[in-house]
This record gives structure tokens, C-alpha cells and sequence, in this order.
């Protein structure tokens, strides 16, 4: 099939829409696209002058006239109109034929308002979708994706740490039996390591850099061997340039607040969950999914706080859109787990 259709015309895609990044998955292909939710704005006419890596690249680096603009926040449109533009040029990037309509599978958060998801499935629309538009639940998606038998009657619990939000959820027989979302995840941890160097260090460093800092450096645990770094920034007292060395522990210190509340999300999970399905979880564990898996010594402070075994899923950032594409390709088999938007 594929072979005879390179480019995937006339197929159907999933898409992550996240806050971070944007992921698309062509029927039959599979994953075909991963880039920055990020566009570049002219401001004197709207127009994009940059999409996803290209616009990332230029944020805090841009002149007067032109502005990067991160669409989506919290996991939900922020910006409707250039969501728009950014969801229509990803999509045709992947499907270059204007006049096929794809079927199309969004995934949104699972604590996501009836309007919010309107909102998602009429950009969508708008971006080219063919009606109606199909809606999956991040904590399902990455359920499915990160490979836990959700049909089964067992419990299994997801917990998917994206950009804007942290999606916790106990899944049996198909559905969602308690979940929580919390509008905690990697970019308030972000925002918590700008916050504490300019407050403690009176350095003011980019969204960019602070990304960075946490990458290379974040950790919820003490590690074996703690390290240090150094980082540039502007002096918030002379205006200059200057860098200071900062360590793993100041930077665990710095993201202690965010990092806290992801764990408690996860024990106010636990705690509402049933007592048959919490004994399932005893002996399954809780999978760990999203960028935020990443972050080092995160599955032994979730091991110490809940006591139950912790997987980290073997493609943390991939899990949501790998099961939304599973959604896709099993369409009938799996439409319970599918809200429909749109007219038929």
C-alpha cells in the first residue's frame, strides 16, 4: 500500500497536538512528523514567516516586527487563529494534496472543557480535516501507545507529563475509571528554574536556556553523582552579560514546587481509585509517559512517595501520538474510546 502511495494522499492521520511539540502519524506510515509548536508571526500582517523548528529557533532572537508565539498553553488553544495556521501547514507539509480531506484523530487533555475541545476540533476543520472530527484523551492515548492492555478488566495507571499538563489516569475495560489533570509539567518546571536564578543569582535567562537547564540538569532525586554547569545570562543590576556555575542540586531545589505537584497529583489518583483496581496497580505499577519521564530520578521519587513499581514506557515522547495512530488504524475496534466532533 504504502509503496504505491509515498506520500501517504488520501490517508488518515492522529495528531499531538501539545504544548511543546506537534506530532503527526500517517495511517500506514507511522510517525512522519515532530516539530516545536512554534510559529513566527510578522506583526504588521499576521502572516507566518516561520513554523515549528525554523520559528523555535528565532524565539527571544527576533526583531521588532517579528514575534514567536507559542499557540498552544495549559495543553489548550491560546491563540486560535495562528493554531490554525500552524496545525494547516504542518498538515499540508505531511499531505500535500489541497484536495483530499484526511479523517482525522485530535488528541486533547483529559481535563479538557467542552469548549476547549470545540475549539480543537474546529481548528482542525479548518486546517483541512474531514468531518466529523475524531477526539481521543491524552491519558488513553498514551495508554494504548505506551502498550498496557486498557481493554482488560485490570487496572492500569498512565501518567503522561507533557508540556502544559500532567494527565494521571487508573484505565480499565476501555475507559477511565479516576483521572486528574493538573496544569503542571515541563514548562512550568521551566519556568520555575528562570524564576529561582533570577531571584537567588539576579540573572535573567531565556525560555530557551532555562529548556536547557533542565534537560541537562533537572532531577527529582538525589543522582549518584551530582555535577555542575555553567550558564549565561544578563545581570538583572549592571545590564551585562555574566554566567554563573550552577550545580544539580540548586537546579532540584529550584524545580522542587513543580516537581511536588506532579506527585501529588499521582497519590490524589491513587487515593480515589478503587481498592481492587489499586491492587492491580500493587502489581503492574504506574507507566510514566511524556517528556517529562525524561527527567532523571523522577521513577525512584514516584517509587518512594507511592510505594508501587514505576515504568518509565520505552518511547516516552512518542506514547500519545503512537496511540492515537493505533486509534486510527483500529477505528471500529476502538471507537469507544473515540468522542466525535463535528457534523457527520
Amino acid at each position: 500500500m504504502a509503496r504505491n502511495n509515498p506520500l501517504g494522499l488520501g490517508r488518515d492521520i492522529a495528531i499531538d497536538l501539545g504544548t511543546a511539540n506537534t506530532l503527526i502519524y500517517v495511517r500506514g506510515l507511522g510517525v512522519v512528523l515532530n516539530e516545536p509548536s512554534v510559529v513566527a508571526i510578522d506583526v504588521n500582517d499576521g502572516r507566518p514567516v516561520a513554523v515549528g523548528i525554523e520559528a523555535k529557533r528565532m524565539m527571544g532572537r527576533t526583531p521588532g516586527h517579528i514575534r514567536a508565539v507559542r499557540p498552544m498553553k495549559d495543553g489548550v488553544i491560546a491563540d486560535f487563529e495562528v493554531c490554525e495556521k500552524m496545525l494547516r501547514y504542518f498538515i499540508q507539509k505531511v499531505h500535500p494534496s489541497r484536495w483530499s480531506k484526511p479523517r482525522m484523530v485530535v488528541c486533547v487533555p483529559s481535563g479538557i472543557t467542552g469548549v476547549e475541545q470545540r475549539a480543537v476540533q474546529d481548528a482542525a476543520e479548518f486546517a483541512g480535516a474531514r468531518k466529523p472530527v475524531f477526539i481521543i484523551e491524552e491519558p488513553m492515548a498514551a495508554a494504548i501507545g505506551a502498550d498496557l492492555p486498557v481493554h482488560e478488566p485490570s487496572g492500569n495507571m498512565i501518567v503522561d507529563i507533557g508540556g502544559g499538563t500532567t494527565e494521571v489516569a487508573v484505565i480499565s475495560l476501555g475507559g477511565i475509571v479516576s483521572s486528574l489533570s493538573v496544569r503542571v509539567a515541563g514548562d512550568e518546571l521551566d519556568e520555575a528554574v528562570a524564576n529561582f536564578i533570577r531571584k537567588e543569582f539576579s540573572l535573567a535567562i531565556g525560555d530557551r536556556t532555562a529548556e536547557e537547564i533542565k534537560v541537562q540538569m533537572g532531577s527529582a532525586w538525589p543522582l549518584a553523582e551530582e555535577f555542575g554547569a555553567e550558564v549565561r545570562g544578563r545581570d538583572l543590576i549592571t545590564g551585562l552579560p555574566r554566567s554563573v556555575e550552577l550545580t544539580t542540586e540548586i537546579i532540584r531545589a529550584a524545580i522542587a514546587d513543580p516537581v511536588a505537584a506532579i506527585v501529588d497529583a499521582v497519590k490524589t489518583t491513587l487515593d480515589r481509585t478503587p481498592p481492587e483496581l489499586a491492587a492491580d496497580i500493587m502489581h503492574s505499577g504506574i507507566t510514566v509517559t511524556g517528556g517529562g519521564a525524561l527527567l532523571m530520578g523522577l521513577d525512584r521519587r514516584l517509587a518512594s512517595e507511592t510505594g508501587m513499581p514505576i515504568n518509565i514506557a520505552r518511547d516516552p515522547l512518542y506514547s500519545v501520538v503512537l496511540g492515537s495512530g493505533r486509534a486510527l488504524e483500529n477505528i471500529d475496534a476502538l471507537r469507544g474510546v473515540l468522542a466525535v466532533g463535528g457534523d457527520e
